[in-house]
């Protein structure tokens, strides 16, 4: 269940949700940032602009009627006058009502006096955000011009409303991306689904050509990519379809011709026999070429009608007509028949202990003994070994012997029909089928055939098959 959820928050869906939530996320918190500091500084400044204008038409309105130069009386009747002003100063006379020079940041001061113009700054005094306005007072001179008075008044005007209004603007704002991003994820998520559809889609089509149905095909819904990506997935599989028919047909007319032609052999190979028995018969009378040649067909048509009971065996695995007859048997007997049979008691060295029982088709097994040991006398080396054994519900029929052995490029091949690992050996006894006949029955017993070398040297095959009882 762990392993199902890490492999799903791996994949390509995660990803996209993923991928798409952060840029829905970065774009939200982008927007809300833009917003927030333009909806502050239009606040602000409309504030400022508002609080500055009111502060200098006041004391526009009250500097003609004031004495200069001024003392401190005049200072304070400006600033009873003003509500708005503060503190007023002039030279180093401050007036005694209101606020105090204290509070005026220096830097405030050293800008009025080189400007000569209305200022301000915004400051948090004990917390509460606050704009500090300082403006000379102008008068008129001699040629009418406006002309600094030396008289100087500054106002403090609390921000907090404005402040919260921005709060809650952002606030606001953090309010929308709170609803916003869990609706871009299921955006994401249901978007990534719309597009993972057609591979899931695709994905699964895959799997049913990987398991032989070729007639699978994909829906082909729209014009872009992805339903071009489906169209080629159906020309490809009825490509392949079409392919996989013809070559299925072939295989079919080729094992269909294998098996009637080794069938109409049968006849005249049979009158063969009974020819070739007559010949070797008279073969000790004859003499020079005739004996020879006598030989050659005597021994050409026996190689000949194995080969055609091999066809006709292997056949009958292709087309599916192989018949069993189990019947438990003592495995040790059966392999010392074949050994016997054979004429090749002398030739092998067989360990077959009593007792070892099975439910075996008695002829399919000599089938098997028969090309796994006939196999090893004409290919490798002597001592040839047999060597019969039982591994838990297993019976284990060993067969080795002492030649090279098989090459590492030989193995993958070595139940192949018709392989033959030295070209050398084209027109050998072996019909090319014996080891596949082989493993074919022992598939019919529910065994395997395992081939390789033992580390003495020399070819090693083992049949393993199951001592399972016969239901009746």
């Amino acid at each position: 269940m762990i392993r199902r959820v890490l492999a799903r928050l791996r994949g390509i869906r995660a990803r996209l949700v993923l991928i798409i939530s952060l840029v829905a996320v970065a774009a939200i918190v982008g927007a809300t940032g833009v917003n927030y500091v333009a909806a502050r500084r239009t606040v602000l400044a409309a504030t400022q602009d508002s609080l500055i204008t009111k502060l200098r038409d006041d004391v526009d309105a009250i500097a003609p009627t004031l004495r200069m130069p001024p003392d401190v009386e005049t200072l304070n009747q400006l600033l009873r006058a003003v509500p708005s002003a503060a503190v007023a100063r002039y030279g180093t006379l401050t007036s005694t009502v209101g606020g105090s020079m204290a509070g005026v940041p220096p830097e405030l001061i050293a800008r009025i006096d080189a400007e000569k113009q209305v200022v301000f700054q915004r400051v948090d005094s004990y917390g509460t955000p606050q704009l500090l306005v300082g403006m000379p007072v102008m008068t008129v001179d001699t040629s009418f011009r406006r002309v600094p008075s030396g008289l100087e008044v500054y106002g403090w005007f609390s921000l907090t409303a404005e402040q919260q209004q921005i709060s809650e603007f952002a606030l606001n704002g953090w309010r929308t991306a709170a609803v916003a991003v869990p609706l871009a994820v299921l955006l994401a998520w249901l978007a990534a689904g719309a597009v993972l559809r057609p591979v899931r889609r695709l994905r699964d089509g895959a799997r049913q050509l990987a398991h032989g149905r070729l007639a699978t095909r994909l829906p082909e819904r729209g014009a872009d990519e992805l339903a071009e990506l489906a169209r080629t997935f159906n020309e490809s599989a009825a490509s392949l379809e079409k392919s996989v028919g013809e070559l299925r047909r072939m295989e079919a007319d080729a094992r269909r011709f294998v098996a009637d032609v080794s069938h109409e052999l049968r006849t005249p190979l049979a009158a063969m026999t009974a020819v070739t028995e007559v010949l070797d018969e008279e073969a000790a009378r004859l003499q020079g070429d005739a004996a020879t040649a006598t030989r050659l067909v005597s021994e050409e048509t026996r190689k000949l009608t194995r080969l055609v009971d091999d066809l006709i065996e292997i056949s009958r695995f292709d087309n599916g007509r192989a018949r069993m007859d189990r019947r438990e048997a003592d495995l040790g007997e059966l392999i010392a028949a074949t050994l016997r049979t054979r004429q090749w008691s002398d030739r092998v060295e067989a360990e077959l202990p009593p007792g070892i029982v099975a439910a075996v088709d008695a002829r399919r097994f000599d089938v098997i003994v028969a090309n796994l040991v006939g196999n090893a006398l004409r290919h490798g080396a002597p001592p040839v070994r047999v060597r019969l054994s039982a591994a838990g519900g297993e019976a284990v029929v060993e067969v080795t012997d002492h030649g090279p052995g098989l090459a590492d490029d030989v193995l993958p091949h070595v139940f192949a029909r018709f392989y033959k690992a030295d070209t050398a050996r084209s027109r050998s006894e072996g019909s090319g089928l014996g080891l596949s006949i082989a493993e074919k029955n022992a598939g019919l017993h529910g065994g395997t055939i395992e081939a390789g070398n033992h580390p003495g040297g020399g070819a090693r095959f083992v049949l393993r098959l199951p001592r399972a009882e016969v239901r009746r």
